[in-house]
């Protein structure tokens, strides 16, 4: 690349070499289920029984609203989850009671991580 440069009223010409630095590409996008070119992927979960509530996306625990052996009832309020300075409230998928609360306010969760489980 040239370049004119004008120092204390003297013009200079010069010529720069510009190297661009290599950008990595997009990743891979993977729409649909075609198995042919899927990743494998693992994650660190605990492992979630068929009656516990889950997170739906990672974050840190900022209140758990319940208590257990607690009556709750179908879209109850039963924690908050902030990500990206934002709150998710996570809720009741039914009626029932909390049977033990696995996790506490500031800890850091997975997505599909189990949070309550319910009786």
């Amino acid at each position: 690349m040239k370049l004119k440069v004008t120092v204390n009223g003297i013009a200079y010409d010069i010529e720069v070499d510009v190297e661009e630095p290599e950008r990595p590409g997009p990743g891979a996008i993977v729409i649909g289920g075609g198995a042919a070119h899927s990743t494998p992927v693992t994650a660190s979960v605990k492992a979630a029984s068929s009656n516990a509530v889950v997170a739906p996306l990672s974050g840190s625990v900022a209140r758990i609203l319940v208590s257990e052996g607690e009556e709750i009832a179908e879209g109850q309020v039963l924690l908050v989850l902030e990500a990206m300075k934002m709150e998710t409230e996570i809720t009741a998928p039914g009626a029932g009671k909390v049977a033990r609360i696995l996790v506490a306010e500031r800890d850091a969760v997975q997505g599909g991580e189990a949070l309550i489980e319910l009786d």
